[in-house]
């Protein structure tokens, strides 16, 4: 039987891209002592002011509003009275949230993303990545020359959600699998994440990197729009890691795609995922 070359292996596997997050700096301005997370998360989820994100932190039982480094003076200082209303901590977290179109292994189409987890139904193959990569390419390829096709896009969201499904239709292998720079580590099904459960993710431009979940269920607002529902990390990213898979090694379990986040893999960032049990009920696919 005749063997497909390495490079179109390795490419067919699961790809996680995320990046560890950076430390904000609690900001110890005026807070209401009669917090009430329902009430803030109301008065947060107003807020659509690019380059912030919000989501309740576990540590310390609060709803908090983050700004990066993008947000003007003056619309911080209007955030922070939001924030004092509402009853929610304001925190800087340095760099600009962004979506990251450049990407476990690499897959190319408008951009650069990486691959994030391949599913099926029944016996019809796809691969789902980030729906900001979809959004702005309809056939997908192996490499950067474009020659060589994996499939077609057969679903796209973003904004509101970030995610997207490609259908293989070339006869590339694709394990239910992840890249780890090198070798492959087997995916055995999805799951959902934990505060404090410890996670890597793998993506094209920074290889494997590991931390904890920090939040879940968070919004975050990019320029090109907002994405609720996200699983927050402290682990790093950087353009093209978008799409690649978050994942627990010590189980084979799947948990998210990389949809953007602040900072990079040499001081340090914040990312956030699309959690992957959505988007398998989105399309009706399974994992493997």
């Amino acid at each position: 039987m005749r063997r497909l070359p390495p490079a179109l292996l390795l490419l067919a596997a699961l790809l996680l891209g995320l990046p560890t997050p950076a430390h904000a700096a609690p900001d110890h301005g005026k807070v209401a002592p009669d917090h009430d997370p329902g009430r803030a998360a109301a008065a947060l989820a107003q807020v659509r002011t690019a380059g912030t994100a919000w989501g309740l932190d576990p540590a310390t039982g609060r709803m908090t509003l983050t700004v990066d480094d993008t947000v003007s003076a003056r619309d911080v200082a209007a955030l922070r009275a939001t924030a004092a209303r509402a009853g929610a901590v304001l925190r800087h977290e340095p760099g600009e949230l962004r979506i990251l179109i450049a990407g476990g292994q690499a897959i190319y189409s408008g951009g650069r993303c990486s691959l994030g987890a391949n599913v099926r139904s029944g016996t019809t193959y796809y691969f789902v990545t980030a729906g900001h990569c979809t959004a702005v390419g309809t056939t997908w390829y192996a490499n950067s020359a474009q020659t060589t096709v994996l499939g077609s896009r057969a679903g796209s969201s973003f904004p509101g959600n970030d995610y997207g499904l490609v259908r293989y239709t070339s006869l590339v292998a694709h394990p239910s699998a992840v890249y780890t720079y090198p070798g492959l580590l087997t995916i055995n099904g999805a799951g959902n994440a934990y505060i404090g459960q410890a996670v890597c993710r793998s993506g094209s431009t920074t290889g494997v990197r590991c931390g904890t979940v920090t939040g879940l269920n968070a919004t975050v607002n990019y320029a090109q729009g907002s994405v609720a529902g996200l699983i927050r990390t402290n682990i790093c990213a950087e353009p093209g890691d978008s799409g690649g898979p978050l994942y627990a090694a010590g189980t084979g379990t799947v948990l998210g795609i990389l949809s953007g986040g602040s900072g990079n893999c040499t001081s340090g960032g914040t990312t956030y995922y699309q959690p992957i049990m959505e988007i398998l009920a989105a399309y009706g696919v399974t994992v493997p």
